[in-house]
């Protein structure tokens, strides 16, 4: 019987990179993301490419109830989830502290934070009855070290780090991994987002470096879900070469 991996987020960015990585593994995928169109186009590019089974959980994260009622729904066969990928998430905004946003801030919390937990709860009790699974957050090195501008968001980070280690001593005795990823710069849909669509900002983010790709990222997160049962890799964080932590890069420009 295949594996199954449940991935959040999974229509962009490191999410999508992870549903292919899977599949080209043999995983079976429970993917979920807001736009269900997406989800659709990946499922069957997914299902068509590598001949696994794909099923689709278009809701939003912040929304409890029907994060709740969506999982707890699944078919008794899709419950057996060994690895949940819990990326949803977002930053919106770079503003300083007094000039920013409060519904940028409320959506960041309610997504990266509430929404996290709201999935991860829900996913932790079915591994627990099974007395196994991996859960795999994804953090960012702005849940290690604060910069300038990055505020809330920086705060909903240190609050998945925090979280994370809470997770990994309370499911202990249930035989469940988990694993935090806190990748760097990464060249994803991440920062069109976080900018509100304008691609050129969001663009001068990178100038100079060559970021991480989704790609790499989803063979890492691959590569922590594929070791042996009693191997557990608690904390990574990833950069490209470039980037030293949240602050410090070594940017090649032409000027």
């Amino acid at each position: 019987m295949a594996k199954i991996v449940f991935i959040t987020g999974a229509t962009s960015g490191f999410g999508k990179s992870c549903a292919y990585k899977f599949a080209a593994h043999g995983y079976d995928l429970i993917i979920n993301g807001r736009r269900a169109d997406r989800l659709q186009q990946l499922a069957d590019e997914v299902e068509n490419k590598y001949n696994v089974a794909v099923l689709q959980l278009p809701f939003d994260v912040r929304e409890e109830k029907k994060v709740f009622e969506s999982i707890n729904s699944l078919p008794e066969e899709w419950k057996a989830i060994d690895v949940l990928i819990n990326n949803a998430g977002l930053a919106l905004g770079r503003d300083y502290f007094e000039e920013g946003s409060l519904n940028d801030w409320n959506t960041m919390i309610d997504t990266n934070v509430k929404g996290f937990l709201y999935v991860a709860k829900a996913v932790s009790q079915l591994m627990a009855a099974r007395k196994q699974g991996h859960i795999i957050n994804m953090g960012s090195v702005a849940g290690k070290e604060v910069y300038e501008k990055g505020n809330v968001y920086c705060a909903s980070k240190f609050a998945v780090d925090a979280i994370s280690q809470g997770m990994r001593i309370d499911l202990l005795r249930h035989n469940i991994k988990v694993t935090s990823i806190n990748p760097g710069a990464a060249e994803t849909e991440f920062s069109i987002v976080r900018f509100k669509g304008d691609e050129e900002t969001a663009k001068k983010i990178y100038d100079g470096l060559t970021p991480l790709t989704g790609d790499d990222v989803a063979e890492v997160v691959y590569y922590c879900a594929s070791l042996p049962p009693h191997v557990c890799i608690n904390d990574l964080s990833i950069t490209c070469l470039q980037q030293a932590n949240t602050i410090y890069f070594n940017r090649h420009t032409n000027s």
